[in-house]
C-alpha cells in the first residue's frame, strides 16, 4: 500500500500533460498546416482508424470533426481487414492513430490507401515507422513521457491525440467559415442546442403580434394588449413599419388623461427589437441588459413577430 498523496499525484499528472500540450503547439508546423488544406480540399470524408486507446481517440475525433461541418466517420482497424475497407471510398482522407506505429492491424488500411491513392494523415510519435513511412502526411505527436512513468501506459500521448485532432477540427472549422448557425444544423437537441436556436424559432408569430396604427386612440390599444398578453402593443406606420411600442411602463408614465390619447402620444419611439435571425442567446443578453421582457421581430423594418423572455426561458436559453 502506498502513502502518496493522491492530489499530489493527480498534479503531477496534469502538469506533465500540460507541459506536453505546450510542447506540441510549439511543434506545430508546415505538416500540420498540409493536413488541413488536404482534408479541406477532399470531396468525401475523413476516415479516422486506430485500436485499442487509440481507436477510442479516433472515434471522438470523427465525432467532433462531423459536428464542426467536415464529415467524418470511424473504422475499427481490425474490423477493416474484415468487409470495413469498402467503407473507405477514394475521395476520402484516412487518419489513421498510433503512438508507435508499428500496429499490425493498421497494414490492410495502409495497402488499401495506396492501392487507391487515398491521402494517408498519420498521427504517430514515431515518423519512421511503418505507419509514419507510409504516409501521406504525418502528424507528428510530441516526445514527451507518459504521466504513468515507467508503467507507460497511454495518458500523455492519447491526451494529445485528443488535442491534435481538436486543432485539425477547429482549423478546418474555420477554414470552412462554419458558423453557429450552421453549428446548430448538428446541433439540434440540449442545452448546446438551445443555445443556438434563433428568435425566428421561438417567436410568436406576426398573427399573435399585438399590433395597432398610430392613431388608435389608447383605450382600443388597451383592449389590444389585453387580450394579446404579453404587456405591450406594437404600433406600426402606414407602410407598417414599426414606428413604436406602448408598454406598460409607458402607459404609468402616461396615466393622466391616458383615455384622451392616441398610441402616438404615449408611446416609445424606436424600441429595441430583433431580426428572426438573431440568436436567442442574443435576445435574451439583449433582454437582460435593457431590462425588458418583450421584443419585437422586424424584417425589413417591419414587424414579423414577436418574442417573451418566457419564450427564451422554457427553450431552456438561459
Amino acid at each position: 500500500m502506498s502513502d502518496i498523496d493522491p492530489v499530489t499525484a493527480g498534479r503531477r499528472v496534469l502538469t506533465t500533460e500540460a507541459r506536453a500540450l505546450d510542447q506540441q503547439a510549439a511543434e506545430l508546423g508546415e505538416d500540420f498546416a498540409r493536413a488541413v488544406e488536404t482534408v479541406f480540399a477532399a470531396k468525401g470524408r475523413v476516415v479516422c482508424t486506430g485500436i485499442g486507446k487509440s481507436g477510442h481517440v479516433a472515434r471522438k475525433i470523427a465525432a467532433t470533426l462531423a459536428s464542426t461541418g467536415t464529415p467524418a466517420m470511424f473504422v475499427h482497424a481490425a474490423e477493416a481487414s474484415h468487409g470495413d475497407l469498402g467503407m473507405i471510398d477514394k475521395g476520402d482522407v484516412v487518419l489513421a492513430l498510433s503512438k508507435s506505429g508499428e500496429v499490425r492491424e493498421l497494414s490492410d488500411i495502409i495497402a488499401y490507401c495506396h492501392r487507391f491513392a487515398i491521402p494517408l494523415l498519420g498521427m504517430t510519435a514515431n515518423p519512421a515507422s511503418a505507419l509514419g513511412s507510409a504516409s501521406t502526411i504525418v502528424l507528428k505527436l510530441a516526445d514527451a513521457p507518459e504521466a504513468t512513468g515507467d508503467l507507460n501506459a497511454p495518458t500523455t500521448s492519447t491526451t494529445l491525440q485528443i488535442a491534435l485532432g481538436d486543432a485539425l477540427a477547429v482549423a478546418l472549422l474555420e477554414r470552412r467559415g462554419f458558423t453557429p448557425k450552421d453549428f446548430h444544423v448538428f446541433h439540434p437537441g440540449g442545452k448546446l442546442g438551445a443555445m443556438l436556436r434563433t428568435v425566428g424559432d421561438l417567436m410568436h408569430k406576426l398573427e399573435e403580434a399585438p399590433l395597432t396604427g398610430l392613431t388608435t386612440p389608447m383605450p382600443e390599444a388597451l383592449k389590444v394588449m389585453t387580450a394579446r398578453r404579453l404587456g405591450i402593443v406594437g404600433v406600426v406606420d402606414a407602410d407598417g413599419a414599426l414606428a413604436g411600442v406602448v408598454t406598460d411602463g409607458d402607459l404609468r408614465r402616461n396615466f393622466e388623461g391616458l383615455a384622451g390619447k392616441t398610441v402616438a402620444d404615449v408611446m416609445t419611439r424606436n424600441p429595441q427589437s430583433v431580426t428572426p435571425q438573431t440568436l436567442a442567446a442574443d435576445a435574451a443578453r439583449i433582454m437582460n441588459e435593457r431590462r425588458i421582457t418583450v421584443l419585437f421581430v422586424i424584417d425589413d423594418g417591419k414587424p414579423v413577430g414577436v418574442l417573451h423572455v418566457h419564450d427564451v426561458l422554457s427553450a431552456g436559453v438561459v
